[in-house]
């Protein structure tokens, strides 16, 4: 029997030609869409790289999102309602997301196996709090204008709704802002200052964001509502600069209290009230620096430094001086960019997963 080696050969080439083009043409096809997605997201980013450095204005939402503005207010207002001390916590998040790498959002991110945000930063562990209320407010803008507002606008028009509603000032609010791809523990340690800063210390801080002494002092005054925790302040109450004793400032009755508040050996985490109205927004802080019943080492030593005294006596006399003072401050701070790619983000925790990501996990 004859059998002809070559067409059999040559058949099931054939065949195996006819199989492996399928497979071809998918791998072709999905190294296009990756190329595609590449350069999609590569326009996307150059395109947020420039609305970066564009001017940030009041009315940023007017016709985007009309209300939203509102719906933050109406979600600050509800959650001081279940808990005062809320209004404290959203408005230093402010703060603490500013001076990281501007105004971004970067410290709402929770931490994922390949990034260290910035929550357990030393300065935000077991102190910052109240993230879900700006999750509310995010959820509640998505439902009525999906993919619209940023969370970094969400941290500024809370921190001054929170003001508003403990009786402070009002201010507008320049918006337009990103949310960063990215949290860094290690920035947020090598910015933000500890309890135990003083207030040259401090200065020097401002100065590096272009903030005036009077923007130091004055946004000192955000600790004229809300709570501290006693680990902030039991070396100043008996090992004050490592001598065993308490800081000669604290005056011997407010020092009394803090003793029974905060005793060595007791809770660390037991809270104390910063000021002697901690639910109204109003300058009783400064006036308790001048009597020397700051709770901080970082809000007494602005009394006790020369440079900042001035302020200090000023708006302890002058609460609408503080008030212009503190809104000025705030408005600067908000103005503080990294000038890096962002994006709008869906969940104020996590960044967006883009499609070449998904593409990727496929």
């Amino acid at each position: 029997m004859c059998i002809n080696i070559r067409r059999i050969m040559s058949k099931k080439s054939s065949k195996n030609s006819l199989t492996k083009k399928p497979l071809l043409i998918k791998m072709s096809l999905k190294f296009l869409l990756l190329l595609f997605f590449f350069l999609l997201l590569n326009f996307a980013m150059i395109r947020n790289a420039a609305a970066m450095t564009t001017l940030l204005r009041p009315g940023f939402y007017s016709e985007t999102c009309p209300d939203a503005e509102f719906i933050v207010r109406d979600v600050i207002k509800k959650s001081m309602t279940r808990e005062a001390r809320n209004a404290a916590s959203v408005m230093r998040l402010q703060f603490h997301d500013c001076f990281v790498n501007g105004c971004d959002a970067s410290v709402l991110l929770d931490d994922t196996p390949n990034m260290l945000g910035e929550k357990l930063g030393l300065s935000n562990i077991n102190s910052l709090r109240s993230f879900e209320v700006l999750d509310e407010a995010k959820e509640a803008l998505e439902i009525a204008c999906p993919g619209v507002v940023s969370c970094a606008d969400i941290v500024i028009m809370s921190a001054r709704d929170a003001v508003v509603l403990s009786g402070g000032p009002n201010w507008d609010v320049k918006l337009g802002r990103l949310d960063s791809l990215t949290a860094s523990q290690k920035d947020s340690d090598d910015i933000m200052p500890s309890p135990r800063a003083n207030a040259s210390y401090l200065v020097d801080l401002f100065n590096r964001f272009n903030l005036s002494v009077k923007d130091l002092v004055a946004l000192s005054g955000s600790h004229s509502i809300g709570k501290g925790r006693c680990f902030s302040v039991m070396f100043r109450l008996y090992n004050q600069s490592g001598t065993g004793r308490p800081d000669p400032a604290i005056e011997p009755k407010y020092r009394e209290k803090l003793d029974k508040l905060c005793p060595l050996g007791g809770d660390e985490n037991a809270t104390v009230d910063l000021d002697a109205t901690p639910e109204l927004f109003d300058n009783q802080y400064f006036k308790d620096l001048v009597n020397g019943r700051g709770f901080l080492n970082s809000d007494e030593t602005l009394y006790t430094f020369p440079q900042t005294r001035g302020y200090v006596k000023l708006f302890s006399a002058n609460q609408n001086e503080f008030f212009k003072a503190f809104v000025q401050g705030m408005i600067k701070m908000g103005d503080l960019q990294s000038g890096r790619p962002g994006e709008i983000r869906k969940n104020c925790r996590v960044v967006n997963r883009r499609p070449v990501d998904i593409l990727l996990e496929s």
